[in-house]
């Protein structure tokens, strides 16, 4: 159970980090720096149970509802990023629905804290195997780990690399780019296979890393067999890009890499090629604006992608019996889609298109015309300047 708090200047004052009074974003800090805010919130709730008139204190955390967020545009940029504001609601001890969920951010709070004392990164899912050990009435599942992972960025105003945890990475790379790493061989993805290298869910790596490339564009390619396929066929030496996958819903680490690409090659458009359908528009959009669940980290990894395909426009090419009915999933996701202050008129004109035919279409539909007509789908999208 969650109560809701209005924005007010007394409570944001009476939280353990004050910051912006509009704007909240996680600092990058140092273990020591973190633990300092560990001991720091320690302290303040063994004060309240040491004073006069001893009570147990609430935890004020920033909303990670919908409606505490927004959109920014940085002032020298056009990418656009999801920001919460200061509207908080709180995790008590008193309230019966509530107790677990109060104590499961002090378990993991302690477990981090030995985390960074070790010098250690860990994934959230080893974090909820040990915390399944160690406290089994209070852990139960993956995400009551990464919701008090969550309250806990909120709590300490840390990313969540700052606490030790580190991204659990699925993502790939591949095409006209060397990667350079502190100390070690250059890495040329032109002349890996078809699965190209993949993205470490290290962070501070992936921060250090240095590019060298002669690529035009970067493709980022929502599904693996289509990114093996491109990679298979050496798209990148017919059209001078990047290939990027997640291989899905995107994980931290392989829009990180994305993020680190576009500010090293700022000429250079980002564009994603999806399946037509909300889930592949939803993919899109986290690329493009980062999620609401994580929106005070959003800011470090949103990029300006630009929607290539499959679009609207481009179910023509798509033969009626390759086209698959909308699953009671993929209303759930675009009705969320159209009630989003965040989606862009022109993106929900797509949504309610899918709606109104009830079906969907997956990029490899395209396969029809032959096995490197996608490629010559792409080019002719890129030289027509065909993107949203």
């Amino acid at each position: 159970m969650e109560m809701e708090l209005e924005s007010d200047p007394g409570l944001i004052k009476s939280t353990l980090f004050y910051s912006d009074q509009r704007l909240c974003s996680a600092d990058i800090l140092s273990p020591s720096q973190v633990c300092a805010r560990m001991e720091v919130a320690v302290l303040n709730f063994l004060k309240a149970l040491s004073s006069p008139n001893p009570a147990i204190s609430s935890l004020p955390l920033i909303s990670r509802r919908s409606e505490n967020c927004g959109v920014r545009t940085g002032l020298l940029s056009d990418v656009a990023s999801v920001f919460l504001s200061h509207s908080f609601f709180t995790r008590s001890l008193m309230r019966a629905n509530d107790a677990k969920a109060f104590v499961r951010v002090w378990k993991v709070m302690q477990m981090c804290y030995a985390i960074l004392k070790e010098g250690k990164l860990v994934t959230q899912r080893e974090l909820f195997y040990k915390l399944l050990s160690d406290s089994p009435d209070y852990f139960s599942s993956q995400s009551q780990v990464n919701s008090t992972i969550q309250d806990l960025v909120t709590m300490l105003k840390c990313t969540r690399q700052s606490l030790g945890v580190m991204a659990s990475s699925r993502g790939a790379i591949t095409g006209r780019i060397i990667l350079h790493g502190n100390g070690e061989e250059s890495l040329d993805c032109t002349a890996l296979g078809p699965a190209g290298h993949a993205i470490t869910g290290d962070l501070n790596y992936l921060q250090n890393l240095s590019f060298q490339s002669d690529a035009r564009y970067i493709i980022v390619v929502e599904k693996d067999a289509v990114f093996q396929r491109l990679a298979e066929d050496r798209i990148f030496s017919q059209i001078p890009c990047v290939l990027i996958t997640a291989k899905g819903y995107p994980d931290i680490a392989s829009r990180l890499l994305l993020r680190r690409l576009s500010e090293t090659f700022p000429s250079m458009p980002i564009f994603a090629l999806l399946d037509w359908n909300p889930a592949g528009l939803a993919i899109l959009c986290t690329y493009k604006f980062g999620s609401i669940r994580m929106g005070l980290e959003s800011y470090r990894y949103a990029c300006n992608v630009k929607w290539l395909g499959l679009r609207g426009d481009d179910i023509n090419l798509i033969p009626q019996n390759a086209f698959i009915e909308l699953k009671s999933r993929d209303h759930q996701i675009a009705k969320s889609l159209l009630s989003s202050k965040l989606l862009p008129e022109v993106y929900k004109t797509e949504v309610e298109k899918m709606v109104s035919i009830g079906r969907r279409a997956e990029i490899e539909a395209l396969y029809f015309h032959g096995f490197d007509f996608l490629g010559k789908f792409l080019a002719r999208k890129i030289v027509q300047s065909d993107y949203i």
